[in-house]
């Protein structure tokens, strides 16, 4: 198994992509990509804390966002506020299937699934689940695209209550769970952009070196010689680290 990137010092911009060398002086000033002059990182600062606190807050603000109206409709026989699952429940009554299954699946499914899998890929991350790296990669990409379409019902919203304006008739205006909804899509695409998927092939290396300590004959025949100098916290913590080494 070759070295990773990391190890030997090669960084990819988070904004362009182009990949650098790091220094391996640690008074040097922090390096910048060549191309757009963004920090490099050998990793993403804190991306577990930040994933984790945006996902708490998202978890937060979902219980308002379906509990609460997401919209007031005000006419001639009074208010009516209508939530999530309330519109749902009517579209389909009404006869409206596709609708209610697109507003169920956008607005309730959509953003449980994705802070379902990212809560998956932070636990994996930190080593307490055990899964193919490959098919978690698959599981966050998945995830950051699907994310974006989390916004169904605050557009919903939105259009009716610009079109919808008759006066006395029938006024449509947007209800708190609306701005609640939006901070859960919204948070969720921050903590999706905040993990990064690298710290899965981190952990993975982590638990074959482990296996391989554990069972050396193992170790030796999945192994070459050049695997056996790798000090796994290194890998981890701060790859920079060996870099500095004499």
């Amino acid at each position: 198994m070759p070295e990773p990137a990391a190890l030997q010092g090669f960084a990819s911009c988070h904004t362009c992509g182009k990949v650098s060398v790091l220094s391996a002086d640690p008074a040097a000033e922090t390096a910048r990509c060549p191309r757009c002059r963004t920090p490099l990182h050998l990793r993403k600062p804190y991306s577990l804390q930040r994933t984790w606190a945006l996902l708490l807050a998202a978890g937060a603000l979902y219980v308002p966002a379906n509990l609460l109206p997401i919209m007031e409709v005000r006419g001639i026989q009074g208010a009516q506020n209508s939530t999530i699952l309330s519109g749902v429940i009517t579209f389909w009554q009404m006869g409206s299937y596709p609708v209610a299954i697109i507003i169920f699946t956008a607005s309730v499914v959509i953003p449980l699934m994705k802070v379902a899998a990212l809560v998956w890929l932070c636990l994996a991350a930190q080593g307490h689940t055990v899964s193919p790296p490959r098919a978690l990669n698959r599981v966050y990409y998945i995830t950051e695209l699907l994310g974006r379409w989390s916004m169904v019902d605050v557009f919903v919203v939105a259009v009716l209550a610009t079109m919808v304006k008759l006066g006395a008739l029938m006024t449509i205006t947007p209800g708190p769970a609306a701005v609640s909804f939006a901070g859960v899509v919204i948070l969720t695409m921050f903590s999706a952009m905040s993990f990064d998927p690298r710290l899965i092939w981190d952990r993975h290396r982590e638990s074959l070196l482990n296996s391989r300590n554990a069972d050396p004959a193992v170790g030796d025949n999945a192994y070459g010689p050049e695997e056996k100098g790798i000090s796994t916290p290194t890998l981890l913590h701060n790859p920079c680290d060996r870099l500095r080494l004499p």
